[in-house]
């Protein structure tokens, strides 16, 4: 199931922690001239300059009516972030191998993103054509949007005997089954969820749709498994001027994945590859993954076929 999680600047002292690796190499604080009338303090004789501070405003996303506020906070975290890096430096912490390793790979993301950036630019916005035809072309995801409200019990894979799936197919209710659960002392949790077929991947979905309410059935997750009742079915449509942001920023991004697997195949296909471990070499060489680089991928409601479908169609595989 997905859960999205907002958030927010990390306190001050921890995100001066966060960054001790970093800044041990790749801190913006130096001996650079600087411009007068730049420097806003001076660490030990190392200067924090308006420039640093602007990157970080930009960075943080910061709205212009909470600038004044957020500046100090974020000039006093410069200043931690100073503080651990001269500590690092009298204690030679950037020649650990670790350390040089990780300045290293935080150096080539770096450079490797900023090369995808100049290389496919600035997310294309798409036509009204566009996002009226993705609409139409997914009535589960808006015009037809279905709401599934269900109740679980939630207990260990290990406790799916025969038995149980024998209880299952007599019993009238959900209740039915905790019954039976309690005077056999086998523990599970409670919960209930309500999810969307915009959510869930298609064929999950599907099944839900068709599925009387209060019929029972089984999930399998790994180590976990969930035993179901479908509780209500409900209409739950999204209208194309409701769902048109979200489809304009999901076909962009889309658009810009596309273009960076483009310009990634472009470069292996231009390059001399060679694996000189053959228990490394993928099973069909040249395909690649696109790095973390990449733009991001839409958004659940505009496209449910997100990260979440892995976990999905496993819920599919051991419905019972």
């Amino acid at each position: 199931m997905n859960h999205f999680i907002h958030s927010r600047p990390a306190p001050r002292l921890l995100c001066a922690a966060l960054v001790l690796v970093a800044a041990a190499g790749l801190s913006a604080c130096g001996d650079k001239d600087k411009k007068p009338g730049q420097s806003l303090a001076s660490v030990d004789g190392k200067e924090i300059t308006v420039l640093q501070l602007n990157e970080e405003l930009q960075r943080a996303g910061v709205q212009s009516a909470q600038q004044a506020v957020a500046s100090k906070q974020l000039l006093e975290s410069l200043i931690d972030r100073q503080l651990l890096q001269n500590a690092a430096e009298k204690e030679k912490v950037e020649r650990d191998p670790k350390v040089m390793q990780a300045i290293e790979r935080a150096k080539s993301l770096i450079v490797a993103q900023a090369y995808m950036q100049k290389r496919i630019g600035a997310a294309t916005r798409p036509g009204k054509a566009e996002v009226d035809e993705y609409f139409a072309q997914n009535p589960l995801f808006f015009s037809q949007r279905k709401q599934f409200d269900m109740r679980q019990l939630m207990l260990p894979t290990s406790a799916l005997t025969d038995e149980l799936k024998a209880a299952m197919d007599s019993a009238k209710s959900l209740e039915d089954v905790a019954q039976w659960l309690d005077s056999r002392k086998i523990g599970y949790a409670r919960t209930q969820v309500s999810r969307t077929s915009a959510d869930l991947a298609p064929e999950l979905s599907s099944k839900l749709a068709s599925m009387a309410k209060g019929q029972l059935f089984i999930v399998r997750e790994g180590e976990r498994t969930l035993l179901i009742s479908l509780a209500d079915v409900k209409d739950s449509p999204v209208t194309l001027e409701a769902a048109t942001p979200q489809i304009e920023q999901f076909l962009a991004n889309k658009k810009s994945k596309d273009a960076a697997e483009a310009e990634l195949k472009r470069l292996r296909a231009a390059a001399k590859i060679e694996y000189l471990n053959k228990e490394a070499a993928p099973a069909t060489a040249g395909t690649a993954a696109v790095p973390a680089s990449a733009p991001a991928a839409a958004p659940a409601q505009a496209s449910p076929q997100s990260s979440a479908n892995a976990a999905n169609e496993r819920g599919v595989a051991g419905m019972k």
